[in-house]
C-alpha cells in the first residue's frame, strides 16, 4: 500500500474519518484472523479462550496519507454494536491498533523480542480524542510510552466503524519507536478489539505478518 502525500492537509481534516482527503487515497482490504491462543501470554488466558472464537472481526479497510508531517491511518470495518463505554466489569471497549516494526527484524505475531520492537498506535472507543503510543519487545510486553504522541478519532453509524489513527512521522523519544521519513518502504500489521465479544489485550482479531507499506513523495491524484 502506498501511503500518498496530502500537502496542505491539516491534522484536524485526517483525523475526519469522513473528510474528502479519504476517498483520494488507496485502499487496502485486509483479512484478519484471530490472534492463536498458543500466543496468548499466560496459562490463564489460553485455558480460558482454548477453543473459542477468537477475532470476531475479519476484514477491514485500510487507507493511508501523510501530509509531509504527520502520518494517518484510516481503518473501517463492520460491527453490530457501539461498545464506547464501561457500564459494569463484564463490558469491554471496541479498539484498534496500528503496529509498525522498529526495527527490521521485529516480527508482529510475537510483538516484536528483545532488542527488536513493534510500535503500536491505538485508538480505544472510550477515549474520545486521544490515542496511546504503545511499544513491545515480545508478548505480554506491551507499555505505555507518552501521551499525546498519537491522535485519533471514531465514528460509528449504521453498524460500521470509521477509525483515524495518526502520529508525527519523527518523534522525540529515546525509545525504540519507528521513525519515518517520505519515500521510505516500511511494514504495518492491524488489530481489531470487538468489545461486545469480551475482546481485550491479545484477544483479538489481527492480519499476521507485516503488510508492505511506501510512504510516497507523490502527490495524491485529484478526483
Amino acid at each position: 500500500m502506498e501511503a500518498h502525500l496530502a500537502s496542505g492537509t491539516g491534522v484536524e481534516q485526517l483525523l475526519d474519518p469522513d473528510d474528502p482527503v479519504w476517498a483520494r487515497a488507496g485502499e487496502d482490504p485486509l483479512q484478519l484472523i484471530g490472534t492463536p491462543a498458543g500466543l496468548q501470554p499466560t496459562a490463564a488466558i489460553r485455558n480460558t479462550w482454548a477453543g473459542k472464537k477468537i477475532g470476531a472481526v475479519e476484514r477491514v479497510q485500510v487507507r493511508a496519507v501523510h501530509n509531509g508531517e504527520i502520518l494517518a491511518f484510516r481503518l473501517e470495518w463492520d460491527d453490530a454494536t457501539q461498545n464506547d463505554s464501561l457500564t459494569d466489569t463484564t463490558a469491554f471497549i471496541d479498539a484498534a491498533a496500528i503496529a509498525l516494526p522498529a526495527s527490521p527484524d521485529a516480527v508482529a505475531a510475537t510483538m516484536g523480542a528483545p532488542g527488536a520492537a513493534v510500535n503500536t498506535w491505538y485508538w480505544r472507543a472510550d477515549e474520545k480524542d486521544g490515542g496511546r503510543h504503545l511499544l513491545a519487545e515480545g508478548l505480554g510486553t506491551t507499555r505505555t510510552l507518552d501521551s499525546g504522541a498519537v491522535r485519533s478519532s471514531g465514528v460509528w453509524k449504521d453498524g460500521r466503524w470509521r477509525v483515524v489513527i495518526a502520529r508525527a512521522l519523527q518523534v522525540k523519544t529515546s525509545e525504540p519507536v519507528a521513525q519515518l521519513e517520505p519515500d521510505q518502504v516500511t511494514g504495518y500489521a492491524v488489530a481489531v478489539w470487538d468489545g461486545a465479544q469480551q475482546e481485550r489485550a491479545g484477544i483479538k482479531g489481527f492480519s499476521g505478518e507485516w503488510r508492505e507499506l511506501r510512504l510516497a513523495f507523490e502527490p495524491m491524484a485529484r478526483k
